[in-house]
């Protein structure tokens, strides 16, 4: 159950004027499961009520390692078991379960444990020192990002976009037979560009339909400094 991490960088270029807006700021949980995990189901409808959870930002990441099984997840890519793998590498550990929920890049949370999730959701709120604003114009999305006071260090930016809900009938592997609702499916997570968080960041990318959360994570993956969503 251990893969490596990869990160894609696109191309950016400097917006001198948009109409930025302020949008929902929260605490990204980040939720590793696989259609083909039998203890996975609990732990998918705890991100159902995490999705209408103010002040969170719910991202459900499917792995690929247990397509082998039986069945293949429909949602699963690679890139997100390398990011999984890369969580254990910088905490210093060797394998990877599911489901595993991760909270604001650093608490880690295997298995479906509610109040520890909670509890990690709770002690990552609260203001921090880097401010989000997005705005869609003209099918690309306008991002800017100051920080006060100055990082000490680079973040990532990194831009994911997700399906509302999916159901997904399983007819083989451990699930057979299940019909699962999904919800806040990644579809595609992207690291659009490194900021040394001294500067204000102004920056444009491209971007599709549907909702869109842009992240500022230090490096390891580590710590996210920010998140923000726009519907």
């Amino acid at each position: 159950m251990m893969r490596q991490i990869v990160s894609t960088a696109l191309g950016l270029c400097v917006c001198a004027s948009a109409a930025l807006a302020e949008v929902d700021q929260g605490v990204v949980v980040e939720l590793y499961t696989s259609q083909g995990c039998s203890s996975c189901p609990p732990a998918d409808d705890l991100m159902a009520e995490l999705a209408q959870k103010p002040g969170v930002i719910a991202l459900a990441l499917h792995v690929d390692y247990w397509d082998y099984i039986g069945w293949e997840d429909t949602f699963a890519q690679p890139g997100f078991t390398k990011r999984q793998k890369a969580y254990a590498h910088a905490a210093g550990e060797k394998m990877i379960y599911t489901p595993q929920m991760i909270v604001g890049g650093v608490a880690r949370v295997e298995g479906n444990q509610p109040e520890a999730v909670q509890a990690a959701i709770a002690a990552a709120q609260g203001p921090g020192a880097v401010k989000l604003a997005l705005a869609r114009e003209d099918g690309q999305l306008v991002i800017r990002a100051e920080a006060n006071p100055p990082l000490l260090q680079g973040a990532t930016v990194q831009v994911v976009q997700y399906l509302d809900q999916s159901l997904v009938d399983i007819d083989r592997g451990e699930n057979a037979g299940l019909s699962v609702a999904y919800h806040n499916v990644v579809t595609s997570w992207q690291t659009v560009g490194d900021w040394a968080g001294v500067e204000p960041l102004q920056l444009v990318t491209e971007v599709g339909a549907g909702p869109v959360v842009v992240i500022v994570q230090s490096a390891g993956p580590a710590k996210i400094l920010a998140a923000a969503r726009l519907r």
